[in-house]
């Protein structure tokens, strides 16, 4: 059996050694290369690849949002690559889906194209992949937000937004540079969000401590939060007392 490969990484040096690497291997044939997130998942859409060779942190769109983006029960075999990401060993350890440990011998990758092979196209990576990104976002906060518009995607860090409002089905996102609009809920989004920076102030409402400026009491226990834009938000009671435990934290 021989694996149509793709490699991604956004260091050249990495993707170079990793090829050199694998043509010494007759089971696996590398089809393509991909330096960033958004290019990975055009090349997996149009190669189709067997396996991909997928580095965890990159910018824009790390491994884990590229495998979000495909889908676990869409997605080829993958063989993730990193360096030192804490919250991945764990969850790899876990759920037994193959990973490589900058820097890695023959002998590793050897032993990790075994595996590959064996799990390739089985009901059993995707469950194994399914249960490691539910995992993975338990694990980790959330640090870029996908938005997609008028037939582009693009990607706001979690950093950048100073709060988050529900608008029906959706979340709008307000930045210092303008609005982005979501298909997500709020509900869902509290609980991916670092729960350290941003707070729940209202059903609808959740706003990143770090640009709030002022808090003022209001009528009937009520709080009013005012941001360092001039933004001002109401906290009504039950979010008050929330917000009052999350400010003596």
């Amino acid at each position: 059996m021989t694996l149509r490969s793709l490699i991604v990484d956004d260091e050249p040096l990495a993707r170079k050694r990793l090829r050199s690497l694998l043509r010494s291997e007759p089971r696996v044939e590398v089809v393509g290369e991909a330096e960033d997130g958004p290019a990975a998942l055009e090349a997996i859409r149009r190669l189709e690849p067997d396996l991909v060779w997928l580095d965890v942190q990159m910018p824009g769109l790390d491994g884990f949002g590229v495998l979000d983006e495909i889908g676990p029960g869409a997605a080829p075999a993958i063989i993730f690559v990193t360096a030192h990401d804490r919250y991945a060993l764990r969850a790899f350890d876990a759920h037994a889906v193959d990973y490589l440990l900058k820097p890695f011998d023959r002998a590793r990758l050897r032993e990790a194209i075994d595996r590959a092979i064996k799990l390739a196209g089985s009901d059993d990576l995707q469950r194994r992949l399914a249960a490691l990104l539910a995992d993975i976002t338990r694990q980790r906060p959330l640090r870029r937000i996908v938005v997609r518009s008028g037939g582009r995607i693009y990607f706001v860090g979690v950093s950048e937004v100073d709060w988050l409002e529900a608008t029906g089905h959706y979340v709008t996102l307000h930045t210092a540079s303008g609005s982005h609009l979501i298909r997500e809920t709020i509900a869902n989004l509290s609980t991916r969000l670092d729960a350290e920076r941003f707070v729940r102030i209202e059903r609808g409402v959740i706003v990143n401590a770090d640009r709030i400026q002022e808090i003022h009491p209001a009528f009937h226990g009520d709080l009013d939060v005012v941001l360092t834009n001039g933004t001002r938000l109401r906290a009504s009671r039950n979010y008050a007392a929330r917000l009052r435990e999350w400010l003596d934290r």
